[in-house]
């Protein structure tokens, strides 16, 4: 069964459900799906950073403490669309790496994203997006929420507590930045990652891949069987 862990932030909770009907929809094995909403950590995580744009950007390192340390996770952001069987993802396992992700270098095209939110371009902008986490790594063992509540944004999200031959790497198509890579049309990436804002925000909703998004969601409400059946249920929202 495959371990997923996704980034949940109320702010966008319709994000939240529609990746993960995306990943339902093409999987061919069993997901166990964990959302990292903070009142769910309530009982042994506190956050105190206040320098997040979104809820869970500090909890994702919680992953491996979540596990009791033993066996593997795939973390991902919320707001994301899955466009492959999360199988494929999950097979790219390197028992030999404490983590997998895709080492992005790109300088981020737009200074502000969703709500308002700065931009701004640091060292391994996004690495820490999608992570293959290899929970029972003794690399990882530090993780505690002790840990995490008292290391830095750029601690974390640079991984610096590895030694970078322990940082794997993945195929950027598995942490594709819509808006900040050029849109493919021939040739259509594995994950999508909405990094500058979900379709569902003002500003963004006939941006790079929004139609594929806003299918998905429409997936997700059962609209097309919906009107199929005469059932206008939507509108009523």
């Amino acid at each position: 069964m495959i371990r997923l862990f996704v980034g949940f932030d109320p702010r966008e909770a319709v994000a939240y459900h529609t990746f993960c009907q995306s990943v339902i929809a093409r999987c061919s094995m069993p997901v166990a799906f964990t959302p990292l909403a903070l009142n769910n950590l309530a009982g042994g995580y506190v956050e105190g950073h206040t320098d997040g744009s979104n809820e869970f950007i500090y909890s994702r390192f919680l992953v491996p403490y979540l596990c009791n340390f033993q066996g593997y996770a795939i973390f991902a952001d919320g707001d994301m669309l899955c466009l492959s069987d999360l199988a494929e993802l999950w097979d790219m396992r390197d028992p030999n790496k404490a983590v997998q992700v895709v080492h992005h270098k790109y300088e981020t095209c737009e200074p502000v994203k969703y709500l308002g939110a700065k931009n701004e371009d640091y060292p391994r902008k996004n690495w820490s997006s999608v992570i293959i986490w290899n929970c029972g790594h003794p690399d990882n063992a530090c993780l505690t929420p002790e840990y995490v509540a008292a290391s830095t944004g750029s601690h974390l999200h640079r991984f610096a507590w590895l030694d970078d031959s322990v940082v794997g790497g993945l195929p950027i198509t598995w942490n594709w930045l819509a808006i900040e890579y050029p849109e493919l049309k021939r040739h259509m990436p594995r994950l999508i990652h909405y990094t500058l804002g979900t379709p569902c925000f003002e500003g963004y909703h006939d941006r790079d891949f929004a139609t594929l998004w806003y299918d998905e969601l429409r997936r997700m409400l059962s609209v097309e069987e919906s009107a199929r059946l005469g059932i206008d249920w939507l509108k009523r929202l």
